[in-house]
């Protein structure tokens, strides 16, 4: 892997919106890069322009100026067939609400992303899908469909859909947003789990500070700008953390 290559770079990003005669600075000269293999999160309260970056760091929304590459890849001047291509490609997707196929098994909506990727028959398909729900201890819910499955269990497949296409990014949003303390904490020990031993490079958006401590690195976003970006020296381990907590009655 060379030294100095980086999963993504973003350089004085803006991002400007017009709502009627008002001009909104939702990000105003925003510049950090992420390296293969950290996990880091991005945290900042509502207003923050923490979705607006998100957007942009997912390709689903283009910068009003400034340079955003992924993967070494200038993003601003792709088409938007071309941004389809590099977002399926190269970013896997975990939403808050798991966003699943509710009469699709585990194992076919592990499978979708991979549904356009000509280069991969029915039979690769089938056993990348069952390689990802095994990384996430799903092994044997392969046939089960959401509603057959509790919510740590349905984002559990959907982190194992964001990896089916080995992207060089996963990215979070609010992952654990919908989930108690016990099962966020066990969300946040699978990541962890994938960064450490799977070498997977994770952007984890949250608003909650006890989350952010799971990861190595905090991008803290005010008012559109970055506000402060500092290594985590003291990494909480999500498994002790899990352990620590009351056993349910």
């Amino acid at each position: 892997m060379e030294p100095d290559r980086k999963i993504l770079e973003l350089r004085d990003i803006r991002r400007d919106f017009v709502v009627g005669v008002e001009t909104i600075h939702a990000l105003q000269g925003v510049s950090f890069s992420i390296e293969p293999g950290e996990f880091v999160t991005i945290m900042g309260s509502s207003g923050s322009g923490k979705t607006t970056l998100l957007n942009i760091l997912g390709c689903l929304d283009r910068p009003t100026s400034g340079a955003y590459l992924l993967d070494g890849i200038e993003t601003s001047d792709l088409s938007r067939n071309e941004l389809a291509r590099i977002r399926n490609r190269k970013i896997g997707f975990v939403f808050q609400t798991y966003n699943l196929l509710p009469r699709t098994t585990a194992v076919e909506n592990v499978e979708l992303p991979l549904l356009y990727n000509r280069e991969i028959n029915t039979k690769q398909r089938r056993e990348r899908a069952i390689h990802a729900l095994g990384l996430v201890g799903l092994q044997d819910r392969l046939d089960h469909t959401p509603a057959q499955l509790s919510g740590g269990q349905q984002q559990r497949v959907a982190i194992a859909r964001a990896m089916i296409n080995q992207p060089v990014m996963i990215l979070a949003d609010e992952a654990t947003g919908n989930l108690d303390s016990r099962t966020s904490y066990s969300i946040m020990e699978l990541f962890q789990q994938l960064n450490q031993e799977e070498k997977k490079t994770i952007v984890f958006v949250t608003h909650e500070q006890d989350i952010a401590a799971f990861s190595g690195r905090t991008i803290l976003l005010r008012d559109g700008q970055l506000l402060k970006d500092s290594i985590n020296k003291d990494i909480r381990q999500a498994r002790a953390a899990l352990s620590a907590l009351p056993v349910p009655e």
